[in-house]
């Protein structure tokens, strides 16, 4: 309940911004100003980062018994308070040799949050600077020891948004859902999940809570992260965005720069040969797979706890991870990524049109954005699925026109990672409808 709340007031302050929501309520005594967090990249380039905060700061990490007080301001920031109504629905139900899965849910919940004023507390990230840098990190910190450099980042917290006076969150909630085992998706892979079966069939949730939030209280922050070189020199990284790493002892290059930190046509090209193992699905598996997920595309919170039960399998799996969970896991993880409306277009689409759309995309990308119009597919020559392919693009912050004979793809400068996932996700839904040829 708090962490909808908390993600709720990130999604409308502050959107495409740097702010991260407070998760868990615990952690928010960890959160300030020159704390530690703990960023943890995940399987691709366009998933968002988990943060873990710790029970230590940059101070704490470094060399020497002289305290390091940059100094914090604290200013009035917003006064919020909204309410978040949903309709829960979905059902992923699949066979795999001995695993079987069901994921089910229907009904309701209306979240009101009422956190009044917030307050802002800022660190001076320029005495900051300016105090530390002629000091070194231990590199024989436990912490430092702990972290696993391939794949974890360290952060400070530069900013807080915290609670000026005792609130409170109320939920009212009408559901009733059911989970057995996590997933079975496909024949060849079930053997290679981890199996955890419920003890209840069912669970039956029809509640009002209500939650007290004391002054005080961290809802979100953002964080700038740290480069650390395996000799103790680090740099705090000024420009929002800026992407950290720590050097491995037997690495002398960033692990973090090179492959997380710009999403290109490269590794866009990779990825989608890493869908391929889809097409050599049973055609009934496909075809059962596909309208599951176009079912599971009209409700995110479904689509997510998919997302995390492959995520969770692959983690959880010591042997190599087999290329049809692989490629389901890619599909899936790039689809929780659209936004809400591009998931509602493509939960309607049909399969004629995701494959003419599928080759629209990959003309537009081999021809530099741009194609003749007479290339068309022939289904998307009619009027309402032209209209309907104009909105998908659209929706990922691409603009289809036409010019004269010809048709044009228009992205923003920075588009980021939306057309990437748009397409692969149409790539990976086509793979999976369209018929096998024999």
């Amino acid at each position: 309940m708090f962490s909808k709340a908390t993600a709720n007031i990130v999604r409308q302050i502050d959107p495409e911004g740097s702010l991260i929501h407070v998760s868990r309520l615990n952690d928010s005594q960890k959160l300030f100003p020159m704390a530690l967090v703990v960023k943890r990249n995940r399987f691709w380039a366009w998933q968002r980062p988990k943060y873990q905060p710790t029970d230590f700061s940059l101070g704490d990490l470094l060399q020497g018994n002289e305290k390091l007080s940059p100094g914090v301001s604290e200013e009035d920031f917003l006064t919020y308070s909204g309410a978040h109504m949903d309709r829960i629905t979905g059902k992923v139900e699949t066979q795999a040799g001995p695993v079987s899965a069901t994921l089910e849910g229907r009904g309701s919940y209306n979240l009101q949050s009422s956190f009044g004023k917030l307050k802002k507390k800022e660190l001076d990230v320029k005495r900051l600077v300016r105090d530390s840098e002629t000091r070194m990190v231990n590199m024989q910190h436990m912490l430092m020891q702990q972290l696993e450099k391939k794949a974890e980042v360290l952060a400070v917290v530069k900013d807080i948004v915290i609670t000026a006076e005792s609130c409170s969150i109320k939920q009212t909630k009408k559901e009733q859902c059911a989970l057995q085992g996590v997933l079975g998706l496909v024949g060849l892979l079930g053997s290679f999940l981890k199996v955890c079966v419920s003890d209840r069939s069912s669970i039956h949730l029809d509640s009002d809570e209500s939650l007290e939030i004391p002054p005080g209280t961290v809802v979100a922050y953002s964080v700038r992260e740290l480069e650390i070189k395996s000799n103790g020199h680090f740099m705090i990284c000024l420009q929002p965005g800026t992407i950290g790493g720590i050097e491995s002892d037997s690495v002398s290059h960033w692990n973090s720069h090179d492959s997380l930190n710009v999403v290109d046509g490269r590794i866009n090209d990779s990825q989608e040969r890493d869908l391929f193992p889809l097409a050599e699905l049973p055609q009934s598996t496909r075809s059962e797979l596909f309208k599951k997920l176009q079912d599971t595309m009209k409700d995110k919170y479904a689509l997510s706890m998919f997302q995390s039960a492959l995520e969770e399998s692959r983690l959880e799996d010591t042997s190599d991870v087999p290329a049809h969970l692989n490629a389901i896991h890619l599909l899936v993880s790039a689809m929780e990524e659209l936004p809400d409306e591009t998931l509602n277009l493509l939960s309607k689409s049909h399969p004629d049109f995701l494959e003419a759309f599928n080759m629209l995309i990959f003309g537009l990308k081999e021809s530099c954005l741009h194609l003749p119009v007479q290339s068309l597919p022939v289904s998307l020559k009619d009027n309402q699925n032209f209209q309907l392919a104009e909105q998908l693009l659209l929706s990922t912050d691409v603009t289809l026109t036409r010019r004269n004979d010809e048709l044009w793809a228009e992205t923003k400068t920075d588009p980021q990672v939306l057309p990437l996932v748009l397409c692969l996700s149409v790539h990976g839904l086509t793979l999976l409808c369209k018929e096998q040829q024999l």
